[in-house]
């Protein structure tokens, strides 16, 4: 069948690149109509190149284990229209990037740079960091005791425990961690009302609003810039020195790669782990009796960690493109060929996982597949994770009970997005 045979109907194909619907959960909703009737087939929105829609757990795991066949870097990495693309290829001189890190690399040059900071996120590494994260997660189950019963989860403690970690292994002072929050979020919220770095007119043109969000990257660029010169001057045993003095093929990397790399750490670093954290309370919040299977026995916490990562999903999509004509699910794809790997949608395939759209403390299997597979496996999976155990090994213990007191809001993207407010009320022992 080819692509014409196989076009998504027009507001399902609207439905998947707009911001909103991935924040009002009406994107879950078209995820299982087309896992039932066109799991893999071509959407084209106004104002958009067509691409494939990927939304089976396997077809996922089968794209993303073949990294010759589906490259990351040859068209835009992020969903992203026509006008959007020409404007970023006007920007960098015909590159689709505005950055060029870990997520826009294939080989040869994906696993040299991974190879640069690999060692970093590994178990036997992060092991030694528990005893330190475990008193920043101390500090922030006290915070969120101090607030006398009723806080917002996402404000007071998601956002921040993981940002706190992240950023002491970067090696950014304490003092910068708001700076570094705000950007992370002006650029993963760009489409937000309330995160993005919006241009004054909200009918700007698409070169203002690329412009602003170009504003953004150069503000991270203009900080790490300083920190790369001063660990190159100064070299410490934090990941900032690792970076600033790397070298592929024995010479330093440019900086356009050295600033990218900051970048990707320091973003997705703690965003990711922070929306999965709220989810995670979340559930629970909805779930009391979960609440207590769990206070019962904390080893039974990594369950929770895993079933709050499928049902968040925080890295919603990502782009590939074929590098030579293939065939995914018995469904010919053409060379060139554009394709959207919907990882939320896999974290909730019926073929998969049992009552998907609940949440379950207790899921076992969940073969989730939110940290991606293949080659570009999240690095920092194993942190991530241990980060959230941490937590809630501190916070489960004191949590006599949890209750949402109002209604929790979610940002508004289509590539990364989680909670960005969860009202909570709860007692503490």
């Amino acid at each position: 069948m080819t692509q014409a045979d196989l076009k998504i109907p027009g507001d399902l194909a609207e439905t998947l690149v707009d911001p909103r619907a991935y924040a009002d959960g009406r994107i879950h909703d078209s995820y299982a109509w087309l896992r039932a009737n066109m799991p893999l087939a071509v959407a084209q929105p106004g104002g958009f190149d067509p691409f494939w829609v990927v939304t089976r757990h396997a077809d996922i795991l089968e794209i993303s284990r073949q990294n010759d066949l589906f490259h990351n870097g040859d068209l835009a990495t992020t969903i992203v229209g026509k006008e959007g693309d020409a404007q970023v290829r006007r920007m960098t001189g015909g590159s689709p990037h505005l950055v060029r890190s870990l997520v826009q690399m294939d080989a040869p040059d994906h696993p040299k740079y991974r190879a640069l900071t690999q060692a970093w996120f590994m178990p036997p590494n992060i092991r030694s960091l528990e005893g330190r994260i475990r008193e920043i997660a101390k500090a922030s189950v006290a915070r969120m005791a101090e607030t006398g019963g009723q806080c917002d989860f996402v404000t007071e403690v998601a956002l921040h425990f993981p940002l706190h970690v992240i950023m002491e292994i970067l090696g950014v002072p304490e003092a910068d961690e708001g700076r570094m929050l705000m950007l992370t979020q002006e650029l993963f919220g760009a489409a937000d009302p309330d995160l993005g770095r919006h241009p004054e007119d909200p009918n700007a043109s698409m070169e203002v609003r690329m412009a602003a969000m170009q504003a953004v990257i150069g503000d991270f660029y203009q900080y790490f810039a300083k920190l790369s010169a001063d660990r190159r001057e100064h070299p410490t045993s934090d990941l900032a020195t690792v970076i600033a003095n790397g070298r592929i093929d024995g010479q330093p990397i440019s900086e356009l790669e050295a600033m990218s790399y900051y970048m990707i750490v320091a973003t997705a670093g703690h965003d990711t782990t922070s929306s999965t954290t709220a989810g995670a309370l979340w559930g629970l919040a909805e779930h009391p009796n979960q609440l207590a299977w769990l206070k019962e026995d904390l080893s039974r916490v990594p369950s929770l960690i895993d079933e709050a990562i499928r049902f968040t999903t925080p890295v919603k999509t990502f782009m590939r493109s074929a590098t030579a004509d293939a065939e995914v699910g018995g469904q010919p794809i053409a060379k060139g060929d554009w394709l959207m790997l919907c990882y939320a949608s896999g974290n909730r395939d019926e073929a998969v996982f049992d009552d998907p759209q609940a949440f379950r403390a207790d899921r076992s299997p969940n073969k989730q597949l939110a940290f991606g597979y293949g080659a570009h496996l999240c690095l920092g999976q194993h942190l991530a994770k241990m980060e959230m155990r941490i937590l809630f090994e501190e916070l489960l213990p004191r949590l006599k009970s949890v209750r949402l007191n109002g209604t929790p809001r979610v940002s508004e993207a289509v590539f990364v997005n989680g909670p960005k407010s969860l009202p909570i009320a709860f007692e503490m022992a």
